[in-house]
């Protein structure tokens, strides 16, 4: 699986990856972006936001073609601001897993992830100020009738890693478990849905290898994503897990790590760059 001199597809994750600490894309960043595409290589963020979290990110780096939105779940229309894929967990999934986490790691709280919205139980005390139009408070996520597109489990008396450890292999491949880099949360997503899956079956729609894919992350749910591609760069500042696995790596995100990375695979009039590793 060898790369192409330009990689025909740019993954990259979104936060603590393209975006500085801050939430925000540096000048350097968004040029690397432009000249990228100006090179013919199309830009597809990989992110565990929602599609509501990347349409002003996207305006901001002028990327306005595929997202794949909540860890896989959603495939998104940036132009259109349409959702085109969605693959929700079944309710029955979603209520077995819901009994294991329970009985593996008592109080914790739940809320659902709909696509649109977030559906937020009592025990599940976690709010993102720009997200609140977007949250209704319900007795139990299960009763709204809602498409699940991700189960999100926290607990404020663990970490993720720890919470990962404690549940994967209880819910086994009942659904995918993963996390993304706040600490107690865990991201649920139904089984066989990751990043990876959904940005491999992108490729085969446009008839792109994974060969010709460049992709950036920072988080255990990018790490799939980055074994996939021809060439997968794990930030300066990923996870220990991240480090370990990926096959090469860049600067931080808050040194325009992807910019650099960008900046050595495509011409680009700065000069700036890090070698291929």
């Amino acid at each position: 699986m060898t790369p192409t001199p330009f990689p025909r597809i740019v993954a990259t994750d979104l936060d603590g990856t393209l975006l500085t600490s801050d939430g925000t894309v540096s000048p350097r960043t968004r040029q690397a972006l432009r000249a990228a595409r100006a090179a013919g290589a199309e830009i597809v963020f990989v992110t565990a936001r929602a599609p509501r979290g990347v349409r002003e990110i996207a305006a901001r780096t002028g990327v306005d073609g595929t997202a794949i939105c909540s860890n896989g779940a959603i495939v998104y229309d940036v132009a259109t601001d349409e959702i085109t894929h969605s693959s929700p967990l079944t309710p029955s999934a979603a209520r077995e897993v819901a009994e294991t986490l329970a009985q593996v790691l008592p109080g914790v709280g739940l809320a659902v992830e709909t696509g649109r919205n977030v559906l937020a139980e009592s025990a599940y005390t976690r709010r993102i100020e720009a997200d609140m139009a977007f949250y209704r408070e319900v007795a139990s996520v299960f009763d709204a009738g809602q498409p699940i597109v991700k189960l999100l489990a926290m607990s404020a008396a663990h970490t993720a890693d720890d919470m990962y450890a404690a549940v994967a292999d209880a819910i086994g491949d009942l659904a995918e478990v993963t996390y993304s880099g706040v600490e107690g949360l865990l991201e649920i997503s139904a089984a066989g849905v990751t990043k990876a899956a959904t940005l491999d079956r992108i490729c085969q729609e446009r008839g792109i290898d994974a060969g010709e894919v460049v992709a950036f992350g920072d988080m255990p749910n990018d790490l799939a994503v980055l074994m996939y591609a021809g060439a997968g760069y794990a930030m300066a500042n990923a996870h220990p897990l991240v480090l370990a696995a990926a096959r090469h790596r860049t600067l931080s995100n808050d040194e325009d790590g992807v910019a650099a990375a960008l900046e050595a695979l495509f011409p680009l009039s700065l000069g700036r760059g890090i070698p291929r590793r």
